[in-house]
């Protein structure tokens, strides 16, 4: 026990009080500063929100319809002219109910695309003119500092060695920067069990006093772990919240430099009416296949993406619950996460809270800006698809759980867009499924029915059921340069870097990337569309996720385990390839690439899921993996210090019940 708490104890005790120990921590160590309790009162969605005396007015946004106009209109215009031209080609007489379900499936997807690669167009923009697209203006890390920050770290059954590493290597560099005094450490545990939480208070009770002459770091493991990961956070606003004008929430595998650490507590000081200030984290350290293309595909198109997203958010923008620094005030004042009524999936506490949080910091007048363009800000990812499938299962539910919300009165415009918007993200696998299953009915159909010549009885000349070619191939290939769009400007935006430097291997290098990781990304596409499909259909049944620890290391699986894993995708592959070739090598042909991600999605999880080969290491390479941060090297050699320091110091007392027995 801290000595700060056992002093609060016998003071209590001396003044014939009951000592209390701080509330909802659990043994066998906690270290915590004085409570100053900050008011966090659940919100009310059905009523607007409520603009306080901290809160600023509501902005006037003049100018912020033209992107938004941009990207919904033109998406619009292209869906309006797919839909044409994929009505000319089905309805050659009279539309049957049959083919013109395949019509609304097929367009509701290509709206889906064509949303997001407009978006990725308006971000390219900026980025090829050599601008910011940031959402508010960045600060020089001379400006001065006077707010304090926490930077917290909400775990749960986390390696602590690497994040005693990456804490370190933070502290490290804040401290070089001379702003040490602006910002203390909170480590957030909702681990259980008596073993994990021994390891865990060893760790971080060891780093404590260790960083004791640098900054602070404070510890506690919760006995009550309601409402997961938002009810962690709004635990320590509710008991520290006052003592701190901003808090910046980092992911057990997120690790930023301390410029950019400073950086965003400048500009959340310099911008009164920001509510929230989202970066956006690089995925790095990526060992496995897959984390190779995840990083290089993420890295590689997502600038793009993500200055799009901030040109047309402004500042109602998302948040991705990680990585953001955030007004303690204003999210104590407007965030509070109220359970929903029912029972899980959708009632009970919020999962994707972060979206939540969002959107009521939105209507109660707060920003929530984006800076697409901020170096330093880091993340890991999962090791195989097997992981990434039950992550996305958690993801997917919390979607969902959005469509319980969405048509609430107190939610706004731009509100309503992002909830909706995360709902699609998973139902549109739902869709596209439904729309090649029509597909082949109709190729089925088409193959076995005989064909009636004539419109009626009284026509004497037959309507002869002929599918032009051409549109359908001028079709096919607009359809694949929309879906390819975000993959081409990004490397546009690589290759006009490579010329800035005159580095023609690089650009080499990256074109040889894009090309292989595109192979992989429809192989893989078809994995997840049947995963997300079943997860929603589950969701939707009333069937909870749960919440068990993630995977962030090794993450190897063995050809059996792969197989066993995919082994509904094969039987359904196969199904589909049967009914393909039994109708004609033509829709064989159009159904090859989700037949062949089907059929090799137990092989393609296995190979995914081992250490990547040179040649991958070489053509996936991004900036971090050629040249790393500083902070990142840092975090590695300390993260592999302090696994050794715990595995000796654990040993220690196993060492000495065995001397005693």
């Amino acid at each position: 026990m801290d000595e700060a708490v056992n002093d609060n104890l016998a003071a209590s005790a001396s003044a014939g009080r009951p000592p209390r120990r701080p509330p909802l921590d659990a043994g066998p160590w906690s270290s915590l500063p004085t409570e100053t309790p900050l008011e966090m009162p659940a919100q009310d969605f059905s009523e607007p929100g409520v603009i306080g005396t901290a809160a600023p007015a509501k902005a006037k946004r003049r100018g912020y319809w033209v992107p938004r106009a941009a990207i919904f209109v033109g998406a619009t215009v292209l869906t309006a002219a797919f839909a044409y031209e994929l009505f000319n080609i089905l309805a050659f007489a009279v539309m049957t109910p049959l083919q013109f379900m395949f019509l609304i499936l097929s367009t509701i997807s290509f709206s889906w695309i064509a949303l997001g690669s407009l978006s990725a167009a308006l971000g390219f923009l900026p980025l090829f003119a050599g601008d910011r697209p940031d959402s508010l203006k960045q600060r020089p890390l001379t400006a001065a500092l006077t707010a304090r920050t926490a930077i917290l770290f909400p775990v749960y059954h986390e390696d602590p060695a690497r994040i005693a590493g990456a804490i370190e290597a933070m502290a490290a560099e804040i401290a070089a920067l001379d702003r040490a005094t602006h910002f203390d450490i909170f480590v957030l545990s909702d681990t259980r069990g008596d073993d994990a939480g021994r390891v865990e208070a060893e760790a971080y009770r060891a780093l404590a006093a260790h960083l004791a002459d640098r900054i602070p770091l404070y510890y506690r493991r919760r006995l009550d772990n309601h409402a997961r990961k938002a009810g962690n956070i709004a635990d320590w606003v509710g008991r520290f919240g006052a003592s701190y004008d901003h808090f910046i929430i980092l992911d057990a595998d997120s690790v930023m430099s301390g410029a950019t650490l400073v950086t965003l507590s400048l500009a959340m000081q310099h911008e009164p009416n920001a509510g929230l200030i989202q970066s956006v984290p690089r995925l790095v350290a990526g060992e496995t296949l897959l984390q190779r293309l995840q990083q290089f595909a993420s890295n590689t198109y997502g600038p793009a993406v993500a200055a799009g997203i901030a040109s047309w958010h402004r500042d109602q923008g998302n948040y991705w619950g990680h990585n953001a620094v955030i007004r303690t005030a204003a999210f104590a004042s407007a965030a509070g996460l109220p359970d929903l009524p029912g029972r899980k999936p959708f009632g009970g506490h919020i999962m994707s809270h972060d979206f939540v949080e969002a959107v009521l910091l939105q209507r109660s007048g707060w920003g929530v800006h984006m800076l697409p363009t901020l170096d330093g800000s880091y993340e890991g990812m999962p090791p195989n698809i097997v992981d990434v499938v039950a992550r996305d299962r958690r993801w997917a539910q919390g979607n969902l759980q959005h469509l319980a919300i969405v048509s609430q009165a107190g939610i706004t415009p731009m509100g309503r867009v992002h909830l909706a918007m995360g709902a699609a993200s998973y139902l549109i696998s739902a869709v596209w499924a439904m729309s090649l299953i029509v597909g082949i009915v109709l190729a089925l159909q088409g193959n076995q029915m005989i064909p009636s010549y004539f419109e009626d009885s009284r026509t004497l000349f037959p309507i002869w059921p002929i599918i032009d070619p051409g549109a359908a191939l001028r079709l096919f290939l607009a359809t694949l340069a929309v879906v390819l769009l975000p993959k081409g400007l990004g490397l546009i935006l690589e290759l006009k870097s490579a010329a800035r430097q005159r580095n023609f291997v690089g650009g080499v290098r990256v074109t040889i990337g894009v090309m292989y990781e595109t192979i992989y990304s429809m192989l893989i596409a078809p994995i997840l569309m049947l995963t997300q499909t079943v997860g929603s259909i589950q969701i939707l049944l009333g069937y909870d996720s749960g919440w068990s620890a993630q995977k962030r290391d090794d993450g190897r699986l063995s050809f059996g385990d792969a197989m066993l894993f995919a082994r509904w995708h094969t039987a359904i592959g196969s199904v589909v390839a049967a009914i393909a070739w039994s109708v004609s090598l033509g829709l064989l042909a159009w159904m090859a690439p989700v037949i062949l991600g089907l059929l090799l999605a137990g092989p393609v999880s296995w190979i995914t899921s081992r250490r990547a080969g040179s040649f991958a290491r070489w053509s996936l390479a991004t900036l971090e993996d050629l040249a790393p941060p500083p902070i990142l090297t840092s975090t590695a050699e300390r993260a592999d210090v302090w696994r050794a320091r715990l595995a000796a110091s654990l040993q220690m007392p196993i060492a000495a019940e065995r001397v005693a027995a």
